[in-house]
């Protein structure tokens, strides 16, 4: 309604009929707003759920196809494995936990390995428990400070509970430069409770492009295998 028009019926009616005409046509916008949102609302909701529908429909035979291309790859890359194995006259556990397989030509190559979470059995405790008593034992001289922060900043536990084994290494090596026996032994015993569990296998497919005399036009390319990497 025009600005005249309303003075118009404001001229007609007296100021409290005016106010209450004023709060009526605020509450019709206010509710014709609401009314607005809530079908936004279910609009949303609607398409959300088909959204939802279709993506789970679209997504769930290319998980499977995934699933079984990947079990046939690492089935024929066992066999390979077994087979190098049998050539280099070595038990197939002591084999490398990844393997990378390149072309002749140097183009494309696939490497297959795992993921592993760092464990222990229960013997590792007795391994700390060694470790701990010889830093126990050190004299309080600099030197010696530095050395008992370094060990037990390396024997601290990851979210899961579990030693790393990156910083076991690390020990392993103060207790070798140390000399001592008694350290050895222990940082030993933490090396022998190591027992990790394979979390997943992964697949990684890489290509290059090199000219005809062999040299590298574009070096290695990984091909995305995820949704996340497409």
């Amino acid at each position: 309604m025009s600005e005249n028009k309303e003075k118009s019926i404001k001229l007609e009616m007296s100021e409290d009929e005016f106010a209450a005409y004023q709060a009526f046509k605020a509450e019709a916008a206010r509710k014709e707003a609401q009314e607005r949102v809530e079908a936004l609302k279910i609009n949303y909701k609607e398409m959300a759920e088909r959204f939802i529908a279709k993506t789970i429909k679209k997504l769930t035979p290319l998980s499977e196809k995934i699933r079984q291309t990947k079990a046939e790859v690492l089935e024929e890359a066992a066999a390979i494995q077994q087979l190098k194995a049998q050539l280099l006259e070595i038990d197939g556990k002591s084999m490398p936990k990844s393997h990378t397989f390149t072309s002749a030509d140097g183009t494309k190559r696939v490497t297959i390995g795992v993921y592993e979470t760092d464990g222990y059995d229960d013997t590792v405790e007795e391994g700390v428990a060694i470790v701990k008593e010889y830093i126990e034992s050190l004299a309080s001289d600099e030197k010696s400070q530095q050395l008992v922060k370094m060990v037990m900043s390396l024997l601290q536990r990851s979210a899961n509970g579990a030693l790393k084994a990156s910083r076991v290494v690390r020990l392993h090596k103060l207790a070798d430069e140390s000399g001592d026996s008694r350290f050895m032994e222990g940082v030993k015993i933490i090396e022998a409770s190591y027992r990790p569990t394979v979390s997943r296998t992964y697949i990684k497919c890489e290509k290059r492009v090199v000219d005809e005399q062999g040299g590298v036009v574009k070096d290695w390319e990984a091909i995305p295998l995820g949704m996340t990497e497409s």
